[in-house]
Order: structure tokens, then sequence, then C-alpha cells
């Protein structure tokens, strides 16, 4: 490992966007890349074990969530996250800060600007990419207040979202997040109360329609 080059935790579900990601950070001396996963319960526990500098974190993630992953990072470790995902919208970019995450950056952002995003964050400073910067004064040209139900929902419930809109069981669900059945339904029911809708695929439609899924 070069001397003074921050260490690296990658966890993105997909490997050739993730191998891609550590040659590019190797090649240009950004940091060393210790650990790579699919897994955002992985993430966490490599976190845990390994104390990297900064962990990479994409939003979409087996069985946890980045953005709990790096809630979870930042609560339990010194290491610093920051989130790189295709999604740039206000909802996103948000729930990622709120977490704890030191910087968002999209998958369309530059390689430089990638670089000096993991600079900026393993240094302890908050950085988002030009894309999302404008994303976010578009956004903030919107009267406060007005926050469409799908921001209203917790990470965990767009979870347990995702599962009903890939057409699972309560019980699949549980044992995919590894919950309880009764968690799982009370996230249920507490979707429908804030989607306004009472039935699976008025589920899925608001999942679709609010970005969580793709159609």
């Amino acid at each position: 490992m070069g001397a003074g080059r921050p260490t690296i935790l990658l966890a993105d579900e997909q490997a050739a966007p993730r191998e891609a990601l550590r040659l590019a950070i190797e090649a240009r001396h950004w940091g060393d890349v210790v650990a790579q996963t699919s897994d955002g319960r992985e993430a966490v526990e490599m976190a845990r074990r390994l104390a990297p500098t900064l962990a990479v974190l994409d939003v979409e993630l087996r069985e946890m969530s980045g953005i709990d992953a790096a809630r979870r990072i930042v609560e339990t470790t010194h290491t610093r996250a920051l989130v790189l995902s295709r999604h740039e919208d206000r909802r996103h970019v948000e729930e990622a800060l709120r977490a704890g995450a030191l910087g968002y950056v999209t998958k369309q952002t530059t390689l430089d600007e990638l670089g000096k995003a993991l600079a900026a964050v393993a240094g302890g400073q908050p950085f988002v990419s030009s894309d999302v910067a404008r994303h976010l004064v578009r956004a903030l040209e919107q009267p406060w207040g007005r926050r469409g139900p799908g921001e209203e929902l917790s990470g965990r419930e767009r979870e347990v979202l995702r599962g009903i809109a890939d057409g699972l069981s309560s019980k699949e669900i549980a044992a995919r997040l590894h919950i309880s059945v009764a968690t799982v339904q009370s996230h249920r029911s507490s979707i429908m109360a804030k989607a306004g809708v009472h039935k699976a695929p008025g589920l899925v439609r608001f999942a679709i329609r609010e970005g969580i899924v793709e159609p």
C-alpha cells in the first residue's frame, strides 16, 4: 500500500462496475482498495473488521441498502462514507446525507470529479458532484414543505417496498432483510398509509412512480 494513501472499501451490486472503479482508483493512486462486496450487510462487517479510511457505497446493494449500510458504518466505525449512485434526485441525496454519508456522487460524473470526491471525503470534507448540485438547486426552487409521499418512506420501508415490487411474500422479504415477518407487515402497513393505497398492485405502481424501482 502507498504511504499516506486512504484505504477504500468498495460496495456495488454489479461486479463489472466495481472492478472498473477499483482499477481507476489504483491506476490514479487515489487510494488502496482493501475490500470489495456486493452486499450491504457484508460492507458493514468489513468496515468494522478492516477499518478503511473510506467506504464507497452504491445505493442498491444486496441484503441491505447502501444508505442503511452507510448509516451503520458511520455510527459504529471511524470509516467515512461516500455514496456513488445512478440516482441524482433530491430524495436519495438527502437520505444519504442524513444517514451520515459525507459525499454523494453519481455514476455519470467524470473521473476527475470522482477523484476530488474521494480525496475530499477521505479528508473529512463534504462533497457532492456537480450534476447532483445542479439538481438540488433546481429542487430547492420548489416551495419548502412540499414533499412527495415517496420522500416520507424510511430506508427500511423502501427495502420492503422493493421486495413487494419484486413479488415476494412477507416471509420472503423477512428472510431477505433478516427481520421478522411481523416487522415486514408493520412496514407494509406504514407504506400503504403513506402511499394512500391498500393493495399490492397499487404499491408496485407507487414504487415505479416514485422512482424506488425501475418499471
